[in-house]
């Protein structure tokens, strides 16, 4: 599967930002920070535009991060896809057709481990790995999952996406607006 040719997928977490992707090349856009009420005008009008949403299910405020509120999402607002640090989410996602992220943060070699052994269970589309900026565990994580990785986090220069991309990364998640409009030139 696809994105786009873009090394970058465009994180939002407003809608003025949303507003500018939805007017680029980028199909996909990475929906940060959103309220339960608001999902499913959001999914609409990216839709209205060609544009896919990825929604980061654990920061969906109103909306407990669980199996059932997965089921709600993945039913009632439809977008292309979730991301999550848990399993059952990443488990119903894929159970309904959507691209399944798992999303996993590593901070020392305890949570590295922890995350292996997650992956192995959710078996996920996609890995989002954060902090993006290690090149070296980018590149481990991809070669031992063979699952194609998202790196996120602290992603600031277009030197970071470059190193990410070289590391293995498929895309690098970001949403700083400079990096956005670079790679949409």
């Amino acid at each position: 599967m696809s994105f786009h040719s873009l090394p970058i997928l465009p994180a939002v977490k407003s809608m003025r930002e949303l507003e500018r992707v939805l007017h680029s090349p980028y199909m996909y856009i990475v929906l940060l920070d959103s309220h339960v009420a608001q999902l499913k005008n959001i999914v609409k009008l990216a839709e209205q535009h060609g544009k896919k949403i990825l929604l980061h299910a654990d920061m969906i405020n109103g909306l407990k991060n669980d199996e059932y509120a997965a089921e709600f999402l993945c039913q009632e607002i439809r977008p292309a896809g979730l991301i999550s640090t848990r399993a059952g989410v990443i488990r119903v996602a894929k159970q309904k057709g959507l691209i399944a992220i798992q999303r996993v943060f590593l901070l020392d070699t305890i949570a590295l481990e922890k995350s292996y052994v997650l992956i192995e269970k959710t078996q996920p589309d996609y890995i989002e790995v954060l902090p993006g900026i290690m090149p070296h565990i980018i590149k481990e994580v991809s070669s031992r999952t063979g699952i194609p990785i998202f790196a996120g986090g602290l992603i600031r220069t277009v030197e970071d996406v470059d190193n990410a991309i070289q590391a293995g990364a498929t895309y690098v998640t970001t949403s700083n607006q400079e990096l956005i409009a670079h790679y949409q030139k």
